[in-house]
This record gives structure tokens, C-alpha cells and sequence, in this order.
């Protein structure tokens, strides 16, 4: 039990930190460079951080359902916060699969064909979908940190 809290911490750390550096912190510092500069930065970033949102969504599926199965022998016996955990984390995973194959792919290609117009449409896009996703994942680590107290 304790591997997988464990291995799920760390998942979520990794991906609603990610999160919030990128929206509260890279977003505004790299805000007034121009385009041509500030979207391949997007690009770069979020290549090499999307390949630990993909293994974050592996390691906190694996070790949630193990915790739930293994260490509180099913749904059944779980709290709500653990319900409501999931729940939202599963609408996390939808709208990160949303926008990696739909705006982050739409991205890519008009930042390796310097299409900025589209990419800039597309940077919106991305921004709202993390923006929305940050707001899910921190209330999600708040039920995770706290939900058991709550009865």
C-alpha cells in the first residue's frame, strides 16, 4: 500500500505541479517574447513535459486502482473523497487526451511549418484545457490530502 500511495503522490506532484509552473510561472514570463521565439519554447516544453503527464496518468491509474483492490478491498469500502478522487481525475485524463491529440497535434504541426497564426489558435486552446485541468488537479489534491478527515 504504502509503494503505491507512494508511486501516486508522485505522479500527481509531477503532473499538477508541471501544471501550474507552466500556467502560473513560464506563461507569463515568456508572455512578451514574439511569436517566432515564444511558440517554439511552447513546443520544447511541452514535448518533453507531456511525456511525464503520459507516464503520471500510468503510474496514478496503476497505483489507484491497486490501492483501492489491494489495500481497501474494493470500491465498496472506499470513502467518498476517494470516489470524488477519481472522478475527477478521470476528467482530468479525458481533457489531457483531448488536447494532446487534438490542439497539442494542431500545434506541432503549425510550429514546424512557423505558422504562427494557427499556433496561436492553437496555444488558446491548450492554455483554457490546462488552465481548466490545473483547477481540477489542485482541488483533487486537496480531497486526496484531506478527504479522510472529512467522515
Amino acid at each position: 500500500m504504502i509503494i503505491g500511495l507512494a508511486f501516486h503522490v508522485l505522479a500527481a506532484v509531477i503532473w499538477v505541479g508541471g501544471m501550474f509552473f507552466a500556467y502560473a510561472v513560464l506563461r507569463p514570463g515568456v508572455g512578451p517574447l514574439e511569436p517566432a521565439i515564444r511558440l517554439p519554447l511552447w513546443h520544447r516544453v511541452f514535448s518533453r513535459f507531456f511525456f511525464w503527464v503520459w507516464l503520471s496518468i500510468v503510474a496514478l491509474l496503476v497505483s489507484g486502482f491497486a490501492m483501492v483492490f489491494l489495500g481497501f478491498g474494493g470500491f465498496a469500502t472506499v470513502g467518498a473523497y476517494i470516489r470524488a478522487m477519481m472522478a475527477l481525475g478521470i476528467v482530468m485524463i479525458v481533457i489531457y487526451t483531448y488536447l494532446y491529440f487534438a490542439p497539442w497535434q494542431r500545434f506541432r504541426r503549425a510550429v514546424l511549418t512557423t505558422d504562427w497564426s494557427a499556433a496561436e489558435k492553437s496555444i488558446r486552446q491548450i492554455r483554457l484545457l490546462v488552465g481548466s485541468n490545473l483547477v481540477f488537479g489542485l482541488v483533487t489534491v486537496v480531497i486526496g490530502a484531506s478527504g479522510r478527515y472529512y467522515g
